[in-house]
């Protein structure tokens, strides 16, 4: 692997992964997998999620949330040392997963997305996290948009950026808007408009501050992350100072 390329962060998966205080462990993986690693992704879902899954009918709807919650499962497996099959999960009202025996204050949080062919998952001990993935689409990443849901500062600020880095500002500028809300677990309750983060390329992702409470900022951590070409990506985590690790997840794992 290339070091200077965005994969050489990105480890093979282990088998049994160690998860500690302090730690946030991000996870990557394609939704097209072969025929065989589909079946058996799908042996492993739950009667509900199988029932879901037969409702999609666009093409690709129904092998991507198949892929998509079957690794969610096989990741949770591999933390837990259990079936995947065994997992239970439970839903906020607003759609965030969990799982449905917590275990207490310091069990396994976790979030996840997907844009395009690309799938992503946080992992932390006890914190609230969100994470959030796009694929780049022209017309989509506008400053009519940005206008219209990003906070003022952040519209100005994109509006400012030479022309061949707005793009690539506004995704940055949504993966982590959306990052930071999926980790409150209020999702769209909790308007666009009302908090500011960092979106020029190169500069580090952040949660500036949060309209109405000037302490809120300081309580979280945001990183971006480096995937594949066309795809931004970004997590939001409560606390300072986490040490992140990057796993790409294959079906065949590693020791």
């Amino acid at each position: 692997m290339n070091p200077t390329s965005p994969d050489a962060a990105w480890l093979d998966c282990p088998k049994s992964p160690a998860l500690t205080d302090g730690e946030l462990h991000v996870w990557r993986a394609r939704l097209d997998q072969s025929a065989e690693t589909i079946r058996a992704l799908h042996e492993t879902l739950c009667d509900e999620e199988k029932t879901r899954a037969d409702r999609f009918h666009y093409p690709g709807g129904r092998e991507y949330y198949i892929v998509g919650r079957g690794i969610l499962r096989d990741i949770l497996g591999r933390y837990l040392g259990v079936a995947p099959n065994r997992i239970s999960l439970s839903y906020s009202s607003h759609g965030k997963p969990a799982l449905a025996d917590s275990g207490g204050e310091a069990a396994i949080q976790f979030n996840l997305a997907h844009s395009g062919l690309l799938v992503v998952y946080a992992f932390v001990l006890g914190r609230n996290v969100g994470i959030d993935i796009e694929r780049n689409r022209p017309d989509f990443a506008g400053q009519r948009i940005a206008d219209r849901f990003f906070s003022p500062r952040e519209a100005y600020t994109l509006r400012t950026l030479p022309k061949d880095q707005r793009e690539a500002g506004f995704l940055n500028c949504w993966t982590r808007k959306e990052a930071y809300i999926k980790a409150r677990g209020e999702g769209l309750s909790f308007p666009l408009d009302a908090f500011d983060v960092s979106l020029k390329p190169g500069e580090p992702a952040a949660l500036l501050t949060t309209h109405g409470d000037e302490s809120e900022a300081g309580r979280w951590s945001m990183f971006a992350l480096e995937t594949e070409p066309d795809y931004a990506a970004a997590v939001a985590v409560e606390g300072q100072g986490l040490a992140m690790q990057q796993y790409l997840w294959s079906p065949k794992h590693t020791d």
